[in-house]
Protein backbone atom coordinates (compact mmCIF):
# COMPACT_ATOMS: atom_id res chain seq x y z
CA UNK A 1 0.00 0.00 0.00
CA UNK A 2 1.45 3.05 -1.13
CA UNK A 3 2.42 5.84 2.08
CA UNK A 4 -0.78 7.31 3.79
CA UNK A 5 0.31 11.03 3.54
CA UNK A 6 0.28 10.69 0.05
CA UNK A 7 -3.11 11.57 -1.21
CA UNK A 8 -3.32 13.76 1.52
CA UNK A 9 -3.36 17.64 0.45
CA UNK A 10 -4.35 18.97 3.66
CA UNK A 11 -2.15 18.01 6.75
CA UNK A 12 -4.44 15.71 9.21
CA UNK A 13 -4.32 16.13 12.78
CA UNK A 14 -5.72 12.95 14.60
CA UNK A 15 -6.86 13.20 18.28
CA UNK A 16 -7.06 9.92 19.64
CA UNK A 17 -8.20 7.93 23.26
CA UNK A 18 -9.61 4.66 23.98
CA UNK A 19 -10.67 2.56 26.94
CA UNK A 20 -9.10 -0.39 28.77
CA UNK A 21 -10.11 -3.08 26.27
CA UNK A 22 -8.95 -0.83 23.47
CA UNK A 23 -5.66 1.02 24.34
CA UNK A 24 -3.43 -1.77 23.31
CA UNK A 25 -5.08 -1.38 19.43
CA UNK A 26 -5.08 2.78 19.93
CA UNK A 27 -1.42 2.51 21.18
CA UNK A 28 -0.03 -0.02 18.26
CA UNK A 29 -1.86 2.90 15.86
CA UNK A 30 -0.64 5.91 17.32
CA UNK A 31 3.11 4.40 16.57
CA UNK A 32 2.06 3.77 13.26
CA UNK A 33 1.17 7.19 12.75
CA UNK A 34 3.60 8.69 13.85
CA UNK A 35 6.20 7.12 12.03
CA UNK A 36 4.17 8.71 9.29
CA UNK A 37 4.25 12.24 10.63
CA UNK A 38 1.03 12.41 11.14
CA UNK A 39 0.92 14.92 13.87
CA UNK A 40 -1.31 13.02 17.10
CA UNK A 41 -2.54 13.74 20.47
CA UNK A 42 -3.22 11.10 22.90
CA UNK A 43 -5.79 11.72 24.86
CA UNK A 44 -4.58 8.52 26.48
CA UNK A 45 -7.48 5.71 28.13
CA UNK A 46 -10.03 6.39 30.84
CA UNK A 47 -12.80 4.07 32.20
CA UNK A 48 -15.55 2.63 29.56
CA UNK A 49 -16.25 5.49 26.74
CA UNK A 50 -15.66 8.75 27.95
CA UNK A 51 -12.26 9.76 26.37
CA UNK A 52 -14.43 8.88 23.37
CA UNK A 53 -16.72 11.89 23.83
CA UNK A 54 -14.36 14.15 24.25
CA UNK A 55 -12.13 13.03 21.04
CA UNK A 56 -15.96 13.95 19.75
CA UNK A 57 -15.91 17.50 21.37
CA UNK A 58 -12.66 18.20 20.21
CA UNK A 59 -13.15 17.15 16.89
CA UNK A 60 -16.49 18.87 16.51
CA UNK A 61 -14.85 22.24 18.23
CA UNK A 62 -12.80 21.85 14.65
CA UNK A 63 -15.24 21.48 12.56
CA UNK A 64 -15.57 24.91 11.24
CA UNK A 65 -11.71 25.49 11.47
CA UNK A 66 -10.17 27.46 8.07
CA UNK A 67 -8.91 25.44 5.25
CA UNK A 68 -5.08 26.68 5.95
CA UNK A 69 -4.83 25.08 9.50
CA UNK A 70 -4.76 21.24 9.98
CA UNK A 71 -7.67 18.61 9.36
CA UNK A 72 -8.95 17.41 12.79
CA UNK A 73 -9.76 13.89 12.47
CA UNK A 74 -10.35 11.47 15.53
CA UNK A 75 -9.80 7.88 16.12
CA UNK A 76 -11.17 5.98 19.40
CA UNK A 77 -10.76 2.47 20.29
CA UNK A 78 -12.59 -0.08 22.84
CA UNK A 79 -13.74 -3.68 23.02
CA UNK A 80 -15.74 -3.50 20.15
CA UNK A 81 -15.66 -0.29 18.30
CA UNK A 82 -19.77 -0.04 18.96
CA UNK A 83 -19.28 2.35 22.18
CA UNK A 84 -16.42 5.11 21.66
CA UNK A 85 -18.32 5.36 18.10
CA UNK A 86 -22.29 5.97 19.48
CA UNK A 87 -20.28 8.27 22.34
CA UNK A 88 -18.07 10.38 19.36
CA UNK A 89 -21.35 10.73 17.62
CA UNK A 90 -22.95 12.71 20.23
CA UNK A 91 -21.41 16.10 18.86
CA UNK A 92 -22.58 18.31 15.87
CA UNK A 93 -20.01 17.37 12.86
CA UNK A 94 -18.97 14.33 13.97
CA UNK A 95 -18.77 11.21 11.97
CA UNK A 96 -17.69 8.39 13.57
CA UNK A 97 -17.35 5.03 11.99
CA UNK A 98 -16.63 1.73 13.21
CA UNK A 99 -14.62 0.07 10.54
CA UNK A 100 -13.73 -4.14 10.56
CA UNK A 101 -11.89 -4.18 6.66
CA UNK A 102 -10.36 -1.60 4.78
CA UNK A 103 -13.35 -1.65 2.72
CA UNK A 104 -15.30 -0.78 5.66
CA UNK A 105 -13.16 2.19 5.87
CA UNK A 106 -13.25 3.00 2.47
CA UNK A 107 -16.82 3.10 2.10
CA UNK A 108 -17.37 5.14 5.21
CA UNK A 109 -14.77 7.96 3.59
CA UNK A 110 -16.29 7.91 0.55
CA UNK A 111 -20.03 7.91 1.60
CA UNK A 112 -19.99 9.18 4.91
CA UNK A 113 -17.21 11.59 4.62
CA UNK A 114 -15.74 9.76 8.00
CA UNK A 115 -13.81 12.24 10.24
CA UNK A 116 -13.68 9.94 13.37
CA UNK A 117 -12.69 6.32 12.65
CA UNK A 118 -13.73 3.63 15.46
CA UNK A 119 -11.87 0.10 15.98
CA UNK A 120 -12.27 -2.75 17.80
CA UNK A 121 -9.80 -3.54 20.32
CA UNK A 122 -11.42 -7.58 20.59
CA UNK A 123 -11.38 -8.20 17.21
CA UNK A 124 -9.12 -6.36 14.85
CA UNK A 125 -5.85 -7.60 14.70
CA UNK A 126 -2.81 -4.30 14.79
CA UNK A 127 -2.17 -5.04 11.25
CA UNK A 128 -5.18 -5.54 10.54
CA UNK A 129 -6.17 -2.09 11.75
CA UNK A 130 -3.23 -0.20 10.24
CA UNK A 131 -3.96 -1.17 6.75
CA UNK A 132 -7.63 -0.32 8.01
CA UNK A 133 -6.24 3.25 9.14
CA UNK A 134 -4.40 3.67 6.08
CA UNK A 135 -7.14 3.39 4.01
CA UNK A 136 -9.26 5.83 6.10
CA UNK A 137 -6.45 8.16 5.44
CA UNK A 138 -6.21 8.50 2.49
CA UNK A 139 -9.48 8.25 0.80
CA UNK A 140 -11.15 11.13 -0.43
CA UNK A 141 -15.03 11.94 0.17
CA UNK A 142 -16.85 10.39 -2.81
CA UNK A 143 -13.96 8.67 -4.30
CA UNK A 144 -14.54 4.76 -6.36
CA UNK A 145 -15.06 2.93 -3.59
CA UNK A 146 -16.88 -1.29 -3.17
CA UNK A 147 -20.10 0.38 -2.62
CA UNK A 148 -19.72 1.77 -5.80
CA UNK A 149 -18.08 -1.34 -7.17
CA UNK A 150 -15.29 0.54 -7.53
CA UNK A 151 -15.96 2.89 -10.47
CA UNK A 152 -16.69 6.17 -10.19
CA UNK A 153 -20.44 7.38 -8.60
CA UNK A 154 -22.90 7.99 -11.22
CA UNK A 155 -23.43 12.16 -11.45
CA UNK A 156 -26.98 11.48 -9.51
CA UNK A 157 -25.10 10.09 -6.53
CA UNK A 158 -22.19 12.18 -6.64
CA UNK A 159 -25.12 15.34 -6.52
CA UNK A 160 -26.65 13.29 -3.50
CA UNK A 161 -22.99 13.45 -1.85
CA UNK A 162 -22.58 17.04 -2.53
CA UNK A 163 -25.85 18.00 -1.05
CA UNK A 164 -25.03 15.53 1.82
CA UNK A 165 -22.07 17.76 3.15
CA UNK A 166 -24.35 21.23 3.68
CA UNK A 167 -27.53 18.60 4.89
CA UNK A 168 -25.60 16.29 7.36
CA UNK A 169 -24.27 19.08 10.10
CA UNK A 170 -27.85 20.18 9.95
CA UNK A 171 -28.90 16.83 11.38
CA UNK A 172 -29.84 17.33 15.17
CA UNK A 173 -29.93 21.09 14.98
CA UNK A 174 -32.98 22.30 16.97
CA UNK A 175 -36.22 22.58 15.35
CA UNK A 176 -37.65 26.22 14.72
CA UNK A 177 -40.35 26.30 17.76
CA UNK A 178 -43.83 26.05 15.95
CA UNK A 179 -47.03 28.49 17.75
CA UNK A 180 -49.76 26.33 18.28
CA UNK A 181 -51.91 29.36 19.12
CA UNK A 182 -54.75 30.01 16.95
CA UNK A 183 -54.78 33.36 17.57
CA UNK A 184 -51.10 33.89 17.35
CA UNK A 185 -50.94 32.45 13.86
CA UNK A 186 -53.59 34.91 13.10
CA UNK A 187 -51.57 37.46 14.00
CA UNK A 188 -48.15 36.65 12.87
CA UNK A 189 -46.45 37.94 9.96
CA UNK A 190 -49.53 40.37 9.92
CA UNK A 191 -48.72 44.25 9.88
CA UNK A 192 -50.73 46.77 12.52
CA UNK A 193 -51.93 50.04 11.03
CA UNK A 194 -51.41 53.12 13.08
CA UNK A 195 -54.31 54.45 14.76
CA UNK A 196 -55.55 57.89 13.78
CA UNK A 197 -54.61 60.83 16.82
CA UNK A 198 -53.53 57.94 19.03
CA UNK A 199 -49.45 58.41 19.21
CA UNK A 200 -48.32 55.07 20.06
CA UNK A 201 -50.86 52.68 19.10
CA UNK A 202 -51.52 49.89 15.71
CA UNK A 203 -54.19 47.84 14.97
CA UNK A 204 -54.88 45.19 12.25
CA UNK A 205 -58.19 43.99 11.97
CA UNK A 206 -59.24 40.23 11.24
CA UNK A 207 -62.37 39.60 10.16
CA UNK A 208 -65.55 41.91 9.41
CA UNK A 209 -68.33 40.16 11.18
CA UNK A 210 -68.13 39.92 13.71
CA UNK A 211 -64.95 42.44 13.88
CA UNK A 212 -61.75 41.54 16.06
CA UNK A 213 -58.72 42.74 15.68
CA UNK A 214 -55.02 42.89 17.34
CA UNK A 215 -53.87 46.02 19.21
CA UNK A 216 -50.46 47.33 20.13
CA UNK A 217 -50.11 50.31 22.31
CA UNK A 218 -46.23 51.38 23.05
CA UNK A 219 -45.18 51.89 26.98
CA UNK A 220 -46.60 55.27 28.16
CA UNK A 221 -49.35 55.93 25.53
CA UNK A 222 -52.60 57.24 26.57
CA UNK A 223 -56.08 56.97 24.98
CA UNK A 224 -57.88 60.08 25.63
CA UNK A 225 -61.39 59.77 26.82
CA UNK A 226 -63.43 58.09 24.19
CA UNK A 227 -67.30 56.09 23.15
CA UNK A 228 -67.88 53.68 20.29
CA UNK A 229 -71.36 52.90 19.18
CA UNK A 230 -70.38 49.66 19.69
CA UNK A 231 -69.35 47.89 23.10
CA UNK A 232 -66.44 45.53 23.42
CA UNK A 233 -64.71 42.53 24.36
CA UNK A 234 -60.79 42.56 24.91
CA UNK A 235 -58.27 40.00 25.98
CA UNK A 236 -54.73 41.00 27.11
CA UNK A 237 -52.31 39.28 25.77
CA UNK A 238 -48.81 41.08 26.80
CA UNK A 239 -48.18 44.40 29.02
CA UNK A 240 -50.05 45.98 31.47
CA UNK A 241 -52.63 48.65 30.91
CA UNK A 242 -55.29 50.84 33.47
CA UNK A 243 -59.12 51.79 31.99
CA UNK A 244 -60.97 54.33 33.22
CA UNK A 245 -64.90 53.89 32.79
CA UNK A 246 -65.74 57.45 33.31
CA UNK A 247 -69.76 56.72 32.51
CA UNK A 248 -69.67 54.09 35.16
CA UNK A 249 -66.90 56.07 37.49
CA UNK A 250 -64.47 52.62 37.42
CA UNK A 251 -61.32 51.56 36.88
CA UNK A 252 -59.86 48.03 35.71
CA UNK A 253 -56.00 47.43 36.09
CA UNK A 254 -55.60 44.42 33.22
CA UNK A 255 -52.32 42.31 32.73
CA UNK A 256 -51.80 39.56 30.74
CA UNK A 257 -54.80 37.28 30.27
CA UNK A 258 -57.49 40.22 32.06
CA UNK A 259 -60.63 40.20 30.41
CA UNK A 260 -62.72 43.32 30.08
CA UNK A 261 -66.11 44.33 28.26
CA UNK A 262 -67.32 47.77 27.99
CA UNK A 263 -70.85 48.60 27.35
CA UNK A 264 -71.69 50.64 24.00
CA UNK A 265 -71.46 54.43 24.20
CA UNK A 266 -69.65 54.38 27.55
CA UNK A 267 -67.12 56.82 28.04
CA UNK A 268 -63.45 55.55 28.96
CA UNK A 269 -59.67 56.57 28.69
CA UNK A 270 -56.48 54.30 28.86
CA UNK A 271 -53.20 54.19 30.38
CA UNK A 272 -50.34 51.62 28.94
CA UNK A 273 -47.44 50.80 31.26
CA UNK A 274 -45.60 48.18 29.48
CA UNK A 275 -45.95 47.76 25.52
CA UNK A 276 -49.59 46.44 25.20
CA UNK A 277 -50.98 43.81 22.61
CA UNK A 278 -54.68 42.86 23.22
CA UNK A 279 -57.44 41.06 21.16
CA UNK A 280 -60.59 43.13 20.95
CA UNK A 281 -64.03 42.01 19.41
CA UNK A 282 -67.06 43.78 18.76
CA UNK A 283 -70.39 44.04 16.33
CA UNK A 284 -70.70 46.36 13.96
CA UNK A 285 -67.98 48.80 11.80
CA UNK A 286 -64.96 50.71 13.97
CA UNK A 287 -65.88 53.84 14.94
CA UNK A 288 -64.10 56.13 17.68
CA UNK A 289 -65.70 59.42 19.15
CA UNK A 290 -63.35 61.52 21.51
CA UNK A 291 -64.44 63.21 24.64
CA UNK A 292 -61.13 65.04 25.48
CA UNK A 293 -58.05 65.91 23.77
CA UNK A 294 -54.58 63.98 24.95
CA UNK A 295 -52.77 66.73 27.16
CA UNK A 296 -56.47 66.58 28.85
CA UNK A 297 -56.12 63.05 29.43
CA UNK A 298 -52.74 63.05 30.76
CA UNK A 299 -53.01 65.85 33.37
CA UNK A 300 -56.33 63.48 34.63
CA UNK A 301 -54.32 60.01 34.35
CA UNK A 302 -51.05 61.38 35.78
CA UNK A 303 -52.93 62.86 39.24
CA UNK A 304 -55.41 59.53 39.28
CA UNK A 305 -51.94 57.61 39.39
CA UNK A 306 -50.79 60.06 41.96
CA UNK A 307 -53.51 59.32 44.03
CA UNK A 308 -53.97 55.66 43.56
CA UNK A 309 -51.24 53.56 42.21
CA UNK A 310 -52.72 50.43 39.61
CA UNK A 311 -52.56 47.40 40.94
CA UNK A 312 -51.39 44.78 38.93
Amino acid sequence: MADANAAVNRPIKIITGADAFGCPLKDALVSHLRSLNIDVEDLGTSSYYSIAAEVGRRVSESSSSSSSSPEIRGLVACGTGAGVSMFANKFPGVYAATCFSPSDALNARSINNSNVLAVSGKSTSPESAIEILDTWLKAPFKSPCPASDDKPWPDEIQSFLDNALVEMPKIGEASPAVDTCAVCCLVKNRELNPIDMIPGGSMKILRETPTSAFVRFKAGSVEPAHHHTFGHDLVVMEGKKSVWNLSKKERYDLTIGDYLFTPPGDVHRVKYYEDTEFFIKWDGHWDMFFDEDLDTARNAIDKEIADKPPQF
